[in-house]
């Protein structure tokens, strides 16, 4: 890889001059030479970037197709890992075929990323849903008939979408009725709602895979934000279909990213963790990596906010920002597997592969097979806490179980593959926020604002979408627009 500080434009190995031309290279050399000082500070101005970006997610990645785009050519991606994608990761599965480990699916009014999908070339295909869902309980089993919902109460859900229209998804706290949401949990509100048992399931699952948490740990005014972010339509943040969950990637939701870092080049930088960052204030900001220190007039961080711990500021950040980042929630990594079939037998017997348990590992399984269906694929959010750490043994337990919910034929995967995130590497402390009650009112209002050079991005920073893959996008694009915003005022 080519270190960016080291490219020179260079000259031709013969050049013909004319004696006037000659005499004006000499007298420039000449004055060159008795001003040090000068060619000093010019070439410290060309060592300075106008933009580095750090981190190599859709954010990042957005942000730096955008320049590019604009005609920016002076910006550098540092990404920590050895790959790009952030929460988004595909298992391989051979022939040109992907299970995605991470983030995976758009849906209605996700149209940022799936304008994105449509530049790149990367087409999409429906999520399977058709047919009966496995329900389990202990031993018993049910199959039921699947509408490509969760099936919650749908006089609960109007409630929710009615308060949700008083919640702005990307300034929550700047609600009328903030405090009052923000003091109480999902779980709080339910259980003032007498739900039926059959339906407190649907609740939970929804929930716990959205939000990432059981309803009781949730904050209200979060997930109104959330459901305002989906039109104020409950069933288009939960669903598959109509719903976030109602589309796929064409080989993999990590392809996108893949594609839009081939157009990078040397200004993306692998295995580059960002150690300390100085000089924030005023400028040239200087970035501190194992592998050297880059500066820059602007920098676009985009990380999810507790990852920026990790980094050392100098001078430190503002005490609300600093505080957010600190007590920002960071304790649901998760934990995804998919087990490999050589057919998807269960579509055989008018099943749709989804299996939830009421007690058990198992959150969702869900049918993850190719578009052309050459094989079967079950993919499974699981409760880490209730499945082995060792990857076989689990691998075996979640078996069993698919044999319970699918048939024998479960019995017996050409493949598995198990994905902890939290403890794939350092940099995944959470894939997403499930926001506690008291948090959002107390220190929403730091989460956006730029501090000095620094220009928070992610997509914990989108205005709708936030924590999706549309969210992320959303958030490159306007961090990339204050960047260039930022960098041509200060070259006026």
């Amino acid at each position: 890889m080519v270190d960016i500080h080291s490219k020179r434009e260079e000259a031709p190995e013969t050049a013909m001059l004319t004696r006037r031309g000659f005499l004006g290279v000499a007298a420039a050399a000449v004055t060159t030479a008795a001003l040090p000082s000068a060619a000093n500070a010019a070439t410290q101005e060309r060592d300075v970037l106008d933009i580095a970006i750090i981190g190599a997610g859709f954010a990042g990645l957005t942000a730096a197709r955008d320049l590019k785009r604009a005609g920016c050519e002076s910006f550098v991606v540092l990404e920590a890992r050895n790959r790009v994608g952030g929460r988004t990761l595909n298992h391989d599965l051979g022939n040109g075929y992907f299970s995605e480990a991470g983030g995976q699916w758009i849906g209605p009014g996700q149209t940022a990323v799936a304008d994105l999908a449509r530049e790149l070339g990367v087409g999409t295909f429906p999520h399977y849903w058709q047919g009966k869902m496995s329900l389990l309980a202990g031993g018993a089993r049910a199959a039921v008939e699947s509408d490509g919902t969760f099936g919650t109460d749908p006089k609960l859900m109007h409630e929710l979408e009615e308060m949700a229209k008083l919640v702005p998804s990307g300034a929550p706290w700047k609600s009328p009725r903030a405090a009052e949401f923000d003091a109480m949990t999902l779980g709080d509100w339910l259980a003032k709602k007498n739900i039926a048992p059959e339906d407190q399931i649907g609740w939970t699952v929804g929930a716990t895979l959205t939000g990432g948490a059981h309803p009781s740990r949730l904050s209200l005014l979060h997930w109104l934000s959330m459901v305002n972010s989906a039109d104020c339509i409950y069933d288009r943040l939960e669903a598959v279909k109509g719903g976030a969950q109602e589309t796929r990637i064409s080989g993999g939701s990590q392809m996108l990213c893949v594609k839009m870092a081939q157009d990078l080049g040397d200004k993306l930088r692998l295995s580059t963790p960002v150690l300390r960052i100085e000089n924030w204030q005023n400028g040239p900001v200087a970035i501190h990596t194992p592998k050297g220190v880059i500066r820059a007039r602007s920098v676009i961080v985009a990380l999810s906010p507790p990852l920026c711990n990790q980094i050392a500021f100098d001078p430190p950040l503002p005490e609300k920002r600093r505080e957010m980042q600190r007590r920002w929630p960071a304790a649901a990594p998760a934990r995804k597997t998919a087990h490999v079939y050589k057919k998807a037998f269960w579509r055989d017997k008018g099943l749709n592969g989804w299996v939830v348990q009421a007690k058990g590992p198992v959150l969702w399984a869900y049918d993850n097979s190719p578009e052309d269906v050459s094989f079967g694929v079950i993919n499974a959010f699981v409760n880490n806490a209730m499945l082995p750490s060792d990857s076989k043994a689990a691998g075996e337990e979640l078996a069993r179980i698919y044999a319970q919910a699918l048939g024998d034929e479960a019995l017996h995967p050409i493949a598995f593959h198990d994905h902890d995130w939290g403890k794939a590497d350092r940099w995944t402390l959470t894939c997403v926020s499930p926001m506690p009650p008291g948090f959002l009112t107390k220190y929403g209002e730091a989460l956006h604002p730029p501090v000095g050079r620094l220009i928070w991005s992610g997509t914990e920073t989108a205005d709708i979408w936030a924590g999706y893959m549309d969210g992320a996008v959303r958030s490159g694009h306007k961090a990339a627009l204050q960047a260039l915003q930022a960098v041509s005022g200060r070259k006026a």
